[in-house]
């Protein structure tokens, strides 16, 4: 599990928060104003997706 911190104009927010979705396995998303008042900072907790096993057809 790791932190990500993205700092991004308001407008793009939506559209970040969709794509980090769908990449990874995410937690609750935080949004507060960068310290310029320009920008947004989000955060979010995020795990990687899981890569299906591959099935061992050999036989033994």
């Amino acid at each position: 599990m790791f932190e990500i911190r993205i700092i991004c104009p308001p407008g793009d927010a939506d559209q970040i928060t969709a794509t980090l979705a769908a990449a990874f396995h995410v937690g609750d998303f935080r949004r507060y104003p960068a310290r310029d008042s320009q920008r947004m900072r989000l955060y979010v907790t995020a795990e990687p997706r899981t890569v299906p096993s591959i099935i061992n057809l050999e036989s033994e």
